[in-house]
């Protein structure tokens, strides 16, 4: 790779926003002289971390959409840990780049009908992640904030827990963990990469009873034996840990976008009653449903996983619920993007695909005009689930980014047909 573009890809994920700015606006201006090829993929990755909560590569949003505009994804999606810095960022890197995008919010949520059962969490039971999908604006609420203060809050312990049981070898929070972050959004993951770096390696045979030689490795051992069930900082949340399901969609909803439920892979108690899990779901605005496809399956086996995910997906259908898939990239290993001419996966590309158009046509109509998926325009507009979800999956197809003042005159008076018809223009 030239030099020059190698430099400018790695100012993409320096923490001054205006380095990242000027970076991706000359790689672009290199792209459209024809100094950088961009691939085609029948693929899209909707679900990838960023470096406002953690992104094991560390990168930031323009980051994932210039390499997501390389790949040539057909969609791309950021979420963060209970923030929603990085919205405006994406977004507009997007619109730069030509690319579709949307960007959403997760976090983990108590959910009392299930409070004696496991659901996605594994060990906790009543604990589910959980997450809002599309967010138009990266809003500024007091359910955003409070759920802030009790992430630090939650940090500031497990460290204090953890100190306790490495010292002398310690963590100072404000120090050393913070600055590994660019807006203090810091997570257990950044909290392990801080005393990674404290300790040599006979404290943490010591300490641990071994010690991988790569980095990463062990990051998630400390976090294994010191912070997960059984470690000396773990603490068992209850239903005082989380916000309610309830509570999190209602802030969702007020906040413009898509409640979304999460699955993980079906073996758990709570998973295996899916249809229960999503009546719940459901009856607080649940809409949508998200699955880390490559957590699923293992290629060339038949395996119960791989017929849970079946299930999900059939189940998902049926409910005329949107599927929104992702990679996390939370940690080292996790793929880019899926591989979606897997022979188990290749099935379900529509679901996907229609699931990533629904959410950027979303997002698009929300940010615009206040009419996403679940607008009052969108409940008064179509008779039921089946003819809103084609509706917004053509408006995604159609839709370009550089098109999308298209959209500038749509009041809540036009009608479904009137909008898609703009597309023709």
């Amino acid at each position: 790779m030239n030099t020059r573009i190698q430099h400018l890809e790695q100012q993409l994920d320096n923490f001054d926003a205006a380095e990242r700015r000027e970076a991706l606006a000359e790689l672009w201006s290199l792209a459209q002289r024809g100094d950088i090829s961009f691939s085609k993929a029948p693929a899209v990755n909707l679900h990838t971390h960023t470096f406002y909560s953690y992104n094991a590569y560390g990168y930031s949003p323009t980051k994932f959409a210039w390499l997501a505009r390389k790949a040539g994804l057909l969609a791309a999606g950021i979420v963060d840990f209970d923030v929603l810095d990085g919205l405006e960022e994406f977004l507009e890197a997007g619109r730069l780049l030509g690319l579709k995008t949307c960007a959403s919010l997760e976090s983990r949520v108590f959910v009392p009908e299930f409070a004696s059962r496991v659901i996605n969490s594994p060990g906790e039971p009543g604990i589910s992640y959980h997450m809002g999908v599309g967010f138009p604006y990266a809003v500024e609420h007091p359910f955003l904030n409070k759920m802030r203060e009790r992430a630090v809050a939650r940090n500031r312990e497990l460290v204090g827990r953890v100190n306790r049981f490495t010292a002398p070898v310690t963590v100072d929070y404000d120090r050393d963990v913070l600055p590994l972050t660019p807006k203090g959004n810091a997570t257990e993951r950044h909290i392990c990469e801080a005393y990674a770096k404290k300790g040599d390696r006979e404290f943490w045979l010591r300490k641990l009873g071994q010690c991988p030689a790569e980095p990463a490795a062990l990051q998630a051992l400390i976090r294994a034996k010191t912070m997960k069930q059984g470690g000396p900082g773990y603490v068992q949340p209850d239903k005082g840990s989380f916000p309610r399901m309830a509570d999190i969609n209602r802030f969702v909803l007020e906040s413009g976008a898509i409640p979304t439920v999460t699955w993980l892979d079906g073996t758990s108690e709570g998973e295996r009653a899916i249809d229960e899990l999503l009546d719940v779901a459901t009856s607080t605005g649940v809409a949508a449903i998200n699955i880390i496809p490559d957590r699923n399956f293992t290629p060339g086996e038949k395996t119960q996983k791989l017929e849970n995910l079946q299930l999900i997906i059939a189940t998902a259908a049926r409910r005329h619920l949107p599927i929104i898939v992702g990679t996390e990239m939370n940690a080292p290993g996790c793929k880019f993007v899926d591989d979606f001419t897997a022979d188990e996966l290749a099935p379900f590309w529509p679901h996907f695909l229609n699931g990533a158009f629904i959410a950027y046509a979303h997002t698009v109509l929300q940010r615009r005009c206040r009419m996403g998926y679940l607008s009052r325009w969108a409940r008064d507009r179509f008779p039921d689930t089946k003819a809103k979800n084609e509706f917004f999956v053509l408006l995604g197809a159609r839709l370009e980014p550089a098109r999308e003042d298209l959209l500038r005159d749509v009041t809540d008076e036009c009608t479904p047909s009137e909008i898609l018809n703009l597309m023709k223009s």
